[in-house]
């Protein structure tokens, strides 16, 4: 089974490609835009949600057949951590199935050339056999904590491999790992783990009264391991993927992308107190749900492809605590 082109192959997406990155303004969609724009594509459509609501049908697919773009990027998604799943389980499987469909449909029959959807690392079961491999989807139950978003996420990834199948749509997939860095989301209760930490100490760390009696509370137990990659890593693999992949016949059109590297919430929570530079206890809440106990990506296929992470977590966890300083210091500027 042929995983992809030969090596010096022509990129299978060229300089006057009309590429339409959908959700361009959230944290995966401008890290893409970055990437194509530093790569010297220039001619990028972009969007925004009061010239395109991706979840109305008839706009998405009369906006299409208006641009005729050449080339698809799928990173729209509504999005949140374990508690937002929890509050808006409707709101996570409706929102996502249809932004999904619009897109998709509206690329294939609008005669697209090429597409990328990009999915989430959730979509695996809870218990996969560790690292995991783009073989374990569907295997087993999924995390009940996500499972809305997850499924919705599946849905995308299988009608993207059934459209290649039966209609010979060159749609590809990637399975991103948990990501941090630039236009994340830092909302108290509704952000992923990383985010909300990072805000929990910077503003522990700002108290006058900050010392040894200082404490920061995080949820569960600490002993999940997760996999971190950084957004702008994220941008350049979506980049490598439509440049040098395409997937023979009968080969899987998904690839996870990841570090292959993991750390427990434990020592997570103690690097982003080293970052914002806290110097108090870290507590943990048992009773909030830890999650899955492990979630590392078997990244093998895409390793083997020529593609690997490149910005360790150390240098883009500190480089994320100083930027999301630099905007608050700027929101406080413009009030």
């Amino acid at each position: 089974m042929s995983s992809g082109p030969t090596m010096g192959s022509a990129p299978l997406i060229q300089p006057q490609d009309r590429i339409f990155v959908a959700g361009s303004r959230g944290m995966a969609g401008s890290a893409i835009v970055r990437a194509l724009s530093a790569a010297g594509y220039g001619q990028i459509l972009t969007p925004p949600r009061s010239e395109l609501d991706l979840l109305d049908g008839a706009a998405v697919s009369s906006w299409f057949g208006a641009q005729q773009p050449s080339v698809v990027v799928l990173a729209a998604a509504k999005v949140g951590g374990i508690h937002a799943n929890a509050t808006y389980p409707a709101d996570f499987l409706l929102d996502n199935l249809k932004i999904q469909t619009n897109v998709i449909e509206s690329a294939w029959r609008s005669g697209a050339r090429r597409l990328l959807f990009l999915g989430s690392s959730c979509i695996y079961p809870k218990f996969a056999e560790q690292p995991i491999r783009e073989e374990a989807l569907l295997t087993g139950a999924l995390e009940p904590t996500n499972e809305w978003y997850a499924i919705a996420k599946i849905a995308g990834l299988k009608l993207c491999e059934a459209l290649r199948r039966q209609y010979g749509f060159d749609a590809i997939s990637l399975m991103p790992t948990n990501l941090y860095g630039p236009g994340d989301n830092y909302h108290p209760t509704n952000s992923h783990v990383l985010p909300a930490l990072i805000r929990r100490f910077h503003e522990a760390s700002e108290r006058p009264e900050q010392g040894l009696g200082t404490q920061v509370s995080c949820w569960g137990t600490g002993t999940p391991l997760r996999e971190f990659l950084h957004v702008d890593d994220l941008g350049e693999a979506c980049l490598f993927a439509l440049e040098r992949w395409s997937p023979g016949p009968g080969a899987i059109p998904y690839l996870n992308v990841g570090t292959g590297l993991d750390l427990s919430i434990g020592e997570l929570a103690k690097a982003v107190a080293e970052a914002t530079g806290f110097r108090g206890e870290i507590v943990w809440d048992s009773s909030q749900s830890d999650g899955t106990p492990k979630k590392q990506l078997d990244v093998s296929r895409l390793s083997a492809l020529g593609w690997q992470a490149r910005i360790p977590l150390a240098t883009g966890l500190q480089n994320t605590v100083d930027l999301f300083r630099q905007q608050l210091q700027q929101q406080l500027v413009r009030l």
